[in-house]
């Protein structure tokens, strides 16, 4: 049974929606982080179903879809990192109590 290109599409702008939602509304930042990779598996959904129905080989979404994989692992890594160094010095993960750049 093959799924048809709208629904995907559909789905693929649902979890773009609640992904973007989640990083306006949340002040943790760690569900932050998780929103943004939301967004990107909203992308990959969208690589694969338009590589599906438009392109003549099949395999350059997925391709793509590894590659933004592969950046969104490094990206939650970094963060991740970044999260971490600011808990240890703040003792907090909520972005609203995080101004270290402000004089």
């Amino acid at each position: 049974m093959i799924i048809p290109l709208s629904h995907l599409l559909i789905f693929g702008a649902i979890l773009f929606a609640i992904g973007l939602y989640g990083i306006l509304v949340r002040s943790n930042i760690i569900a932050i982080l998780i929103s943004i990779e939301l967004i990107l598996n909203a992308v990959n959904i969208n690589l694969v179903a338009f590589s599906r129905t438009t392109s003549i080989s099949p395999v350059t979404g997925q391709v793509f879809a590894v590659f933004v994989m592969a950046m969104a692992a490094a990206a939650a890594a970094v963060g991740l990192a970044i999260v971490l160094a600011l808990f240890r010095v703040k003792n907090t993960v909520l972005s609203e109590d995080i101004n270290l750049l402000k004089w």
